[in-house]
């Protein structure tokens, strides 16, 4: 318990009258002459301060919900013959000091474990011996004194001792007592201490929760018989996810919800999958009817869905539902598709969320109604305390560019990771542990009792609508077979499941309690268990009797494809008018006088014979995309202002530190613009953007990483999500990747954003990779990119940003380019007019993408005395989808060409080369040779000595305009 939280259940706020006057009087003597006070008294005031002055507290019980006036809590106190003597206040102290025991460790008393394997706890912080009470000493005390919330028929603090026992250590136990908030932390008290919580259910609802238990179980042995050997990776053992994630749909969505986005991993999802989000049985089990029976273990095996997409197995793909609330409210849930790595959907999920939550047509920031949508992410109990992506996640929280207004946690905790134990998986008590530290109240309770779970969702749900913050439901159950059902446990856990062959399912351990307390009757039981075998048997044979049928499938709607050559070009006037727009300021705004003199050379950057560089380029495209209607989306650390101090798109006042953006006053702007300083994680924000980008794909959504290396802790968003995700479960996404790459001596961890990666993952037309050389080419992909967004041709497009050649004057960009001009996937740096003569001469065409073509371009211009009639010089600005035809139509005006030489300043192993060279041979076939200049294989991506690494740039460039072989360590191939 925190320093603060001690001082706010002082016990000196619960006496009044007679009995704080006495405290008072102590304490007065305490000041004079400490030790003419006895030892135990002196001890309190030490610990807890100065007790209140008479007037104070009485002002503090008339403003108090548990009494009248000061009066009356006056008269709830002891009373010991008017005065309380020293040895009765140190116990009723250390009463009030074991209540809050009770409240903090009563969870670890609790009967919160189905199967009783856990390790008994330490619970003498529970016990009032452990304060020096005895039963007498309590019962002499009013019930009041030591619990300010205590019920009316209590008779004294012996009574509400045991009452507070009972509440923290049933089957569901509550951790609170972390909540930094005194407001939220007394109001969860409360709810968990109310005489009406949890409210008790009708029989209706009991007889519902039931059959619904029920259809749970016995869809999973429906599966388990029918389909002998098939892997579900079931839900049995948790089954009470399925009712958990029922209440919470029926309580947000009644709460004005219109939007339910859920994340889970495999365990229990195709259980979810049909009760939840009402996928069909029939449709299930025709896909386990059609799947080969692969021993794939021991993890999910790699089976697809084949309908012209590679597709992914049937429990990792997701669905979509409307469900109706009453007749007025009407809920969309969603289950995210999820590759099998545990936990990487967690922030895929909240990035749908903040979309749903978002209104984006207008300029500014968009509107958040958090209210509007609600995300559920379903964890695993070892993944979650394992898996550094929910710490990330988590992270969300209360950060202004990704809250959600509370995301709903559920842990569905077998006690098990795999094969491996919880102590062996997690450092922590409880797995739910880490959520501590981001201030979220935490529900411990026992899959076995359905009613305790639901009351735990409805605390949840109505904490989440209250404070608008997250809740974890730790739901502690089982897991009946082994992580598959081709698995056996008894291996590795063979005392736990001795015990779980033996243990009811929680149907029939609820079955039974609603038999017992005659809400139910033997037949009423019986006809529910049959009513459901009935349905799950109907559903299989109508599948049997509609096989061999085909099955229709609906292809790409051609009427959305946008032309790849669309146009991006703006008028030079509307582009001027935009420009002085993006200069203004509002009245008052005091901006820094260095950086006001930067932008302000922009003012005339369109005229004749000036040029617009890289970062204004990116504004012009920015403010002519929200001109067009298209809401932007920008974020990653430091993005506001750019990595490299040259964005400035967010400006900060710098007298008061008050923020503007230019985008947001834009008289053109017909949509918003949002920008946002990441936190300093790439996994979960870049998984966050995807996810946003997914579910409002009419945004257009960009991540930046503060240097291109960065994103190698990102990669599993990049392989399972953004690369293949159209293949794997059909999910467009027109989502922009920034990743800052070039080399200028800054050492191995700044210079590489690990091109080569990207190129491999190539192939389906999954996405685009380039690497530009010129402003105006940025311009028109950013707006290319802008218009394709709603297509069904749109991708992702993976961007090699420029770090030194965002100042380079070679880079910067004719108006001219802006107005007239689109994106080149080649740009030739000749004439391809020129003449016949001149083409016969050229020997080498020199190929090469990005910073070192420009350094290439600036040598050439540095000896422009030489002749280089022998040489021409193109750059490769998009890498993927390859240029084929533009290639091609460059190599053949040149018919006395020798050679066509791939320059890189990347390591040969690394960079584009081992991507370019067979598509390079492939074009020219043999006819002309195709060599490379660059770096030798290396380990490491750059030199960190900036010395060593201005001789090999320097070499690279030498060899590439001399025309001579070369002895180095670099190579020539």
């Amino acid at each position: 318990m925190s320093f603060n939280e001690e001082r706010n259940h002082s016990p000196w706020k619960n006496y009044y009258g007679p009995n704080l006057g006495y405290v008072q009087e102590q304490y007065e003597l305490y000041l004079t002459d400490p030790s003419a006070v006895e030892a135990s008294v002196r001890e309190l005031f030490e610990l807890w301060g100065a007790p209140p002055s008479i007037t104070s507290a009485a002002k503090g019980a008339a403003s108090s919900t548990s009494a009248q006036n000061a009066n009356q809590a006056a008269a709830s106190a002891p009373s010991v013959s008017g005065s309380l003597d020293a040895n009765m206040l140190k116990k009723v102290v250390a009463a009030h000091q074991l209540m809050l025991n009770i409240r903090r460790y009563g969870h670890l008393a609790a009967d919160i474990n189905p199967l009783e394997l856990s390790p008994t706890a330490d619970t003498g912080l529970l016990e009032p011996e452990t304060f020096g009470l005895t039963e007498e000493d309590l019962r002499a005390m009013p019930a009041s004194l030591i619990w300010d919330n205590a019920p009316s028929d209590l008779n004294n603090g012996w009574d509400a001792i045991k009452r507070l026992r009972k509440i923290y250590t049933r089957s569901a136990a509550y951790e609170f007592t972390h909540i930094h908030d005194e407001q939220e932390r007394t109001w969860l008290h409360k709810q968990a201490e109310s005489a009406t919580f949890p409210a008790p259910l009708t029989n209706r609802e009991r007889e519902a929760l039931l059959e619904r238990l029920m259809q749970v179980e016995q869809f999973e042995s429906f599966i388990h018989r029918t389909f002998v050997g098939q892997k579900r990776f079931s839900i049995e053992g948790v089954d009470m996810l399925v009712p958990v994630l029922d209440e919470i749909v029926r309580a947000v969505a009644h709460d004005g919800a219109h939007h339910i986005l859920i994340g889970m991993a495999h365990r229990g999802r195709l259980n979810v999958l049909t009760h939840v989000l009402g996928k069909p049985y029939e449709k299930i089990f025709s896909e386990f009817h059609h799947s080969p029976n692969k021993e794939l273990g021991p993890s999910e095996g790699s089976m697809g869905i084949n309908y012209g997409w590679t597709g992914d197995v049937k429990y990792h793909l997701g669905a979509d539902r409307a469900v109706k609330e009453g007749e007025t409210v009407r809920t969309n849930v969603i289950l995210a598709n999820n590759p099998s790595h545990l936990e990487f959907v967690n922030p895929v999920v909240e990035g749908f969320t903040r979309a749903a939550q978002e209104d984006r047509s207008s300029a500014g920031f968009p509107v958040q109604d958090p209210n509007g949508a609600v995300t559920i992410c379903v964890h695993g109990d070892a993944a979650f305390i394992g898996e550094g992506i929910v710490a990330e996640t988590l992270n969300f929280n209360k950060l202004n560019g990704y809250r959600n207004g509370g995301t709903l946690h559920i842990i569905a905790n077998n006690r098990l990771g795999f094969t491996t134990n919880s102590e062996d998986s997690r450092s922590t008590h409880y797995a739910s542990d880490l959520a501590k530290g981001f201030d979220i109240p935490i529900v411990h309770v026992n899959a076995d009792d359905p009613e305790a779970c639901l009351a735990a969702v409805r605390l949840a749900c109505e904490y989440r609508i209250r404070y608008n913050k997250g809740f974890v439901i730790d739901l502690v159950g089982y897991r009946r077979y082994g992580h598959n059902e081709m698995d056996d446990p008894d291996v590795t856990q063979p005392l736990m499941y001795s015990k779980v062959r033996n243990h009811p399912t929680v149907a029939t351990i609820y079955g039974d309690k609603l038999l017992a307390h005659k809400a139910l009757t033997e037949v009423q039981v019986e006809q529910l268990r049959q009513r459901t075998a009935a349905t799950l048997q109907g559903a299989y044979d109508s599948l049997k009797s509609n096989e061999g049928k085909a099955v229709p499938h609906h292809g790409e709607d051609a009427s959305f494809i946008v032309s790849e050559d669309v146009s991006t070009a703006v008028p030079l006037e509307t582009l001027r008018e935009l420009n002085l727009e993006l200069l203004n300021r509002p009245e008052g705004f005091t901006e820094y006088p260095k950086l006001k003199r930067i932008l302000q050379r922009r003012a005339s950057a369109l005229n004749d014979g000036e040029k617009v560089e890289w970062a204004h380029a990116e504004a012009l495209a920015f403010a002519s995309i929200l001109a067009d209607g298209t809401p932007i989306r920008l974020s990653g650390q430091d993005s506001e202002r750019g990595t490299f101090a040259h964005r400035h798109v967010m400006l900060n006042d710098s007298v008061n530190g008050k923020k503007f953006s230019p985008m947001h006053i834009l008289p053109q702007a017909k949509a918003s613009f949002a920008v946002y300083n990441s936190p300093l994680s790439e996994t979960a924000v870049l998984g966050f953007e995807y996810g946003y980008n997914i579910f409002a794909p009419e945004t257009f959504v960009i991540w930046e990483a503060q240097y291109g290396d960065f994103a190698n802790v990102a990669q599993v968003i990049f392989d399972q999500f953004i690369s293949a995700g159209r293949a794997k479960w059909s999910q467009k996404s027109g989502i922009v990747v920034l990743l800052p790459h070039g080399y200028e001596g800054q050492g191995p961890e700044h210079s590489s954003a690990r091109l080569e990666r990207f190129l491999q993952l190539s192939a389906d037309n999954n996405w685009t990779v380039a690497n530009l050389t010129t402003a105006a080419q940025y311009f028109h992909l950013l707006r290319k990119q802008a218009a394709m967004l709603k297509s069904e041709n749109v991708r992702p497009l993976v961007l090699m940003a420029p770090k030194s050649l965002i100042r380079n004057p070679r880079v910067a960009s004719h108006g001219v380019e802006f107005s007239e001009g689109s994106f080149k996937p080649v740009l030739p740096q000749f004439s391809l007019t020129e003449s016949k003569a001149a083409k016969d001469k050229v020997k080498r065409l020199l190929l090469g993408t990005g910073k070192i073509t420009v350094d290439i371009d600036e040598a050439l211009a540095s000896r422009s005395d030489e002749d280089f009639g022998w040489l021409r010089v193109a750059h490769v600005e998009q890498l993927y989808p390859l240029p084929h035809a533009e290639l091609d139509r460059i190599i053949k005006q040149f018919p006395k060409l020798e050679e066509i030489v791939w320059v890189q300043e990347e390591p040969k192993n690394m960079g584009s080369w081992s991507y370019m060279e067979p598509r390079l041979r492939a074009l020219v076939s043999e006819k002309i040779p195709v060599r490379y200049i660059g770096r030798p294989d290396r380990s490491s991506t750059a030199s960190g000595h900036q010395e060593v690494h201005a001789v090999e740039q320097q070499t690279i460039i030498s060899s590439a305009l001399n025309g001579q072989p070369f002895e180095s360590n670099l190579v020539r191939g």
